[in-house]
């Protein structure tokens, strides 16, 4: 028996010893994304470790036919376990037809191993040709691996095909290199030629190992052009010194001066002074013919950045800018995108990205990215390229959300680049696949990325002028629309103080009558008391609805400015305090204290009538608002002549120590039918504690003050009913200026109180 020499021996080992770092590689590997395929592999080279291993102990070479046998069927297993391996990198869950189909013929070598069938030992023969049942397995694993081979060029001829990414279509390119190795090793072994250690196996392993392991490999295209590119300028250079050398040799051979040497170093001089051209001329032919690209990447940021410098126009950025892009790096499709971050309610922050297109193109539905989301966090803290290659088989990515990747995916984009200004991401630039059908290189991803660093401050102007138009649009429909709201209640105003005109002239009339026969039924003194009580209830209900209709007929005079005062003199001191006589029956009644603190003022010339009018409104306000056994004080001063009172003026202020007033609500209670608190909870009472009333008393006080030239308003510190801070309503009435002769006349000094249900008067004429 005849052993291995130490030689092969130590060979085996060495070459089953190589496959120990591809499975640690692909153990290492294994949280790329695919785990199953990088396992199967890392069994291929563990498989592919222990025939070597048991080679190289093998105790005889009687038995090599034997061995050969053994690597056929094992061979058959490699096969299905690289088929179900790219099945499984692909993604594909048909993978269990390839493993079944395995399963099936090594039932069947099992059953023809055994001879479960009972074949005799020679099962065909022509005389010549003879088919012995120990043959029937290695052309039984054969046939299946035959099958599984086709498989293997069919399912990654399909794949590559498919493949959408030029990223992953170089990625499985690196298949076929590992195909023809495996094909290579096993047509030689199914051919009877006994390779010792299968050694084409290992960079199988190794390639696989890699390309599986490995998201970014480098581009296959590119390296075999530049490979291409060396062999031709070396073929090219080569072939120009032999025949130049030839031809000077032909044409000055002849002569006894002839030297070799001076003549090859002709040649490389003048090779020396070609070869820069000549290998840029011998590139560019190639890189023509296999579709490389050529663009020069300083001139397209140069030109880029010329171009967009001083755009303003949203529409017109996008268009020239995502237009310049497209045409000097020949990509197919491209997009920007706005993104507007807007902070939500609950605090967190989104991010709408929005086409920048013109209205005549296709609009993009937006989508809003959650400021947590994967794929906003990496825009936000990576600040750089992602490719969709990454974003479709990058674990990382693996939990973004359903809507936001079916958004990403309709674009059919490759890169997308963000736009960042002063660290706030502004904007996205989105590209489709090359032309050429080249994938996206480092440099490519650069000048992309120096594309979108000079888009930033254009599109930050940009977006300042949009946002600045859009803004003049919504102020422009806001006032139109505040146009067409001022008309409509400025129709609905007149229509208001028509009806107030018209209900205050109709009404009067029947309140007269009523009035009339009610006081004539109370004078009657053969009338029953209890009805004597109703006519008083019917009557004084009379007066309130006819001192509602004077207030409504007043406040039509104001409207229509129609309000003319018949002015005369008037004496303060004595009109007020009439006023106030006529507040005392529910001053007392109330409980309140009522003071009038007046110094001798000058007389205005007013209208007496409406200046009632305005202190019986004001004071009854007070009253109304001021809690039982509050106090009212009534004071005043003469205002020496200013600019806006030429001739000086008269100022009366009436003092409470009510409720107050909401400091927002100072000039709304002076409008038509303001009535504080809810209006179904009031009373109609005069005197009740914030009861109320027609809402026009105060609004008529401002008219009336009005009409005569003066000024009213309201001062509080605010509103309480608990602490009660009171308010004080200031009256202005402005002196007219004398005539010829004419002396100022003066009011006597008045002061007048009333406490509860006691009226104490105390006068002082001066």
């Amino acid at each position: 028996m005849n052993t291995i020499s130490l030689t092969q021996f130590i060979y085996l080992l060495l070459l089953g010893g190589l496959y120990l770092p591809v499975i640690f590689f692909a153990i290492q590997r294994r949280d790329e994304g695919h785990e199953a395929a990088t396992w199967l592999v890392a069994f291929y080279a563990l498989l592919a470790l222990v025939l070597n291993v048991a080679e190289a102990v093998w105790p005889a070479r009687d038995n090599a036919l034997r061995i050969q046998e053994i690597q056929t069927y094992v061979a058959f297993t490699l096969g299905a376990i690289t088929i179900i391996a790219l099945k499984t990198f692909l993604k594909r869950e048909t993978w269990w037809v390839w493993f079944g189909l395995w399963t099936i013929f090594i039932l069947g070598l099992a059953l023809i191993l055994t001879n479960a069938f009972n074949l005799p030992e020679t099962l065909w023969t022509n005389g010549k040709l003879v088919l012995f049942r120990s043959r029937l397995g290695p052309a039984w694993v054969i046939l299946g691996w035959l099958i599984i081979a086709i498989g293997l060029i069919l399912e990654l001829a399909n794949a590559a095909r498919q493949a959408r990414q030029q990223l992953f279509r170089n990625r499985l390119n690196y298949w076929w290199p590992a195909l023809f190795l495996m094909f290579l090793n096993d047509v030689v072994l199914f051919s009877g030629i006994n390779v010792i250690g299968q050694p084409l196996r290992l960079p199988v392993a190794i390639i696989l190992a890699y390309v599986v392991g490995t998201h970014h490999v480098p581009d296959l295209k590119g390296i075999l052009r530049r490979v291409i590119v060396y062999i031709a300028i070396v073929v090219t250079i080569v072939g120009f010194y032999v025949a130049g050398f030839l031809l000077i040799q032909t044409l000055f051979g002849t002569r006894s001066n002839f030297n070799p040497l001076l003549a090859g170093a002709f040649i490389s001089l003048l090779l020396a002074v070609i070869f820069t051209p000549l290998a840029s001329l011998i590139s560019r032919t190639i890189n023509k013919w296999m579709k490389g690209d050529q663009y020069d990447a300083s001139l397209t940021i140069h030109q880029y950045s010329e171009s967009i410098s001083n755009i303003l126009d949203m529409d017109r950025l996008a268009s020239i800018a995502v237009g310049i892009i497209l045409e000097g790096m020949q990509i197919e499709r491209g997009f920007l995108f706005l993104v507007d971050g807007e902070r939500q309610a609950d605090g967190h922050k989104t991010y709408k990205l929005r086409s920048a297109r013109s209205p005549e193109e296709r609009q993009l539905v937006a989508v809003e990215l959650d400021e947590n989301g994967i794929l906003a966090s990496y825009f936000i803290r990576e600040q750089r390229p992602l490719l969709q290659y990454d974003l479709d088989l990058l674990p990382a990515f693996k939990l973004t959300q359903p809507f936001e990747r079916d958004w990403f995916n309709q674009l059919r984009a490759e890169v997308y680049i963000p736009i960042f200004a002063k660290k706030q991401w502004i904007g996205l630039l989105a590209f489709g696949a090359k032309l050429s059908g080249n994938r996206y290189t480092k440099d490519d991803l650069i000048t992309l990325s120096s594309h979108a660093s000079q888009t930033a401050v254009a599109l930050e102007n940009a977006r300042l002028v949009d946002n600045l138009m859009r803004l003049n649009n919504e102020l422009r429909q806001a006032r139109r629309a505040l146009e067409k709201n001022n008309q409509s209640l400025e129709r609905l105003d007149e229509a208001k103080s028509d009806f107030i005109s018209i209900a205050s002239h109709e009404l009067r009339t029947p309140l007269t009558v009523i009035k009339g026969y009610t006081e004539m039924l109370m004078e009657d003194t053969n009338l029953d008391k209890n009805i004597k009580h109703m006519m008083k209830g019917i009557h004084d209900g009379t007066m309130r609805l006819h001192e509602v209709m004077d207030s409504m007929f007043d406040i039509a005079q104001i409207d229509a400015r129609s309000l003319k005062p018949h002015l005369q003199p008037i004496e303060f001191s004595h009109l007020i305090k009439e006023v106030c006589m006529e507040q005392a029956k529910s001053i007392r009644e109330r409980e309140q204290t009522l003071t009038i603190d007046l110094p001798a003022l000058p007389h205005v010339k007013a209208d007496p009538n409406l200046l009632k009018k305005l202190f019986h409104h004001i004071i009854r306000n007070a009253a109304k608002f001021t809690p039982n056994k509050g106090k009212i004080s009534i004071t005043g001063h003469h205002i020496p002549a200013i600019i806006n009172l030429p001739n000086g003026g008269v100022e009366i202020i009436i003092s409470d120590t009510g409720v107050g007033v909401d400091p927002n609500l100072r000039e709304i209670i002076f409008t038509k039918f303001y009535q504080p608190g809810e209006l179904g909870k009031h009373s109609t009472s005069k005197t009740r504690f914030k009861g109320g009333g027609a809402g026009l008393g105060l609004a008529l006080s401002k008219g009336i003050v009005e009409a005569h030239g003066g000024r009213i308003w309201v001062e509080s510190p605010g509103y309480d009913e608990i602490n009660f801070p009171g308010s004080q309503f200031h009256v202005i009435l402005p002196l007219t200026k004398l005539e010829n002769g004419e002396q100022q006349r003066i009011s006597e000094e008045i002061k007048f109180e009333v406490v509860g249900a006691k009226k104490e008067v105390v006068t002082s004429n001066k």
